[in-house]
């Protein structure tokens, strides 16, 4: 669903044997980015190489297409930005950033998905809650974005999802200049991962870290204000996740059509064990008995 979404909205691509085979490149692609980097074809790391490059090339002629016919994605998007001095991205650029969004909105926001249908499961008081948000702002279809900006709880709930279950667990930075830091000097240019579960689990932030509790995040909770960039899923700063609008928007709107239309129970037999690799989910995937209301 994630990947017909984006893919349809990144770079205008439909539903149907196209899609499927993207599809399945992204796949290959997933299951790479942290094998043992052996480029042999018949390797994790060697398939992921060679279906990056069938994506790319993918891109490119899309791009060809876009040059006689521009359509309302973003891709035309990117390749239409200009700079203060009307300098525009390099056609290297568009397809490396067309495929980082790609990679991102896709994955992280599946993430992100089954861990609020996993979370709202196990605490049915939350998603009573959240339910009775739904019925008091009185959406009609179809949704509008004014009906985003009243869900204020499933917002607090999206934002403890993303401390609690950040997809991904670490990133990193290009050090532009030199500190010392407890002792240690580090030097300009050097990469360094920052730690997002460490954050998110700082019990000096966030009390009691391992529960689930939306409430840290309502306004009356000044708790979650009192240090810079103390969530952060999609990174922070200038170099944040680049979709963070988009796959915030998409999981907000799953999430409340979900809560409005269905109640859902985990099936038992199953191992919900958290997987970190290549983005969080539980080891069973999430197996999910549907109840329409």
């Amino acid at each position: 669903m994630t990947f017909d979404i984006s893919s349809n909205l990144l770079i205008g691509s439909s539903p149907g044997e196209i899609n499927d085979r993207l599809f399945q490149w992204f796949l290959e692609v997933s299951k790479g980015l942290f094998a043992f980097p052996l480029p042999w074809r018949w390797t994790p790391f060697g398939k992921a190489l060679e279906a990056r490059e069938k994506i790319l090339a993918y891109i490119e002629t899309a791009m060809a297409e876009r040059e006689l016919s521009p359509k309302e994605d973003v891709l035309t998007l990117l390749m239409q930005v200009k700079d203060d001095r009307a300098q525009g991205l390099t056609a290297s650029e568009i397809k490396s950033q067309t495929l980082a969004l790609l990679l991102g909105s896709i994955a992280n926001t599946a993430s992100m998905l089954t861990c609020t249908c996993m979370a709202l499961a196990q605490n049915p008081d939350i998603l009573t809650k959240a339910r009775i948000e739904q019925q008091e702002i009185g959406i009609e279809e179809p949704l509008r974005l004014e009906h985003l900006k009243h869900m204020t709880y499933l917002e607090q709930i999206l934002k403890e999802v993303e401390r609690r279950y950040p997809p991904v667990g670490a990133g990193f930075r290009r050090v532009v200049k030199p500190f010392v830091f407890q002792d240690y000097y580090v030097p300009q240019d050097w990469n360094m991962m920052y730690s997002i579960i460490g954050t998110h689990n700082d019990s000096r932030i966030y009390p009691e870290p391992k529960r689930f509790d939306p409430e840290r995040f309502s306004p009356e909770n000044i708790g979650n204000k009192l240090t810079d960039f103390n969530l952060i899923g999609f990174g922070g700063g200038n170099r944040n996740c680049i979709g963070i609008a988009f796959a915030k928007t998409l999981i907000k709107v799953f999430a409340s059509y979900l809560i409005r239309h269905y109640n859902w129970e985990l099936l038992p037999k199953q191992d919900l064990t958290l997987n970190p690799i290549p983005v969080l989910c539980p080891r069973s995937g999430l197996k999910v008995k549907l109840n329409k209301l």
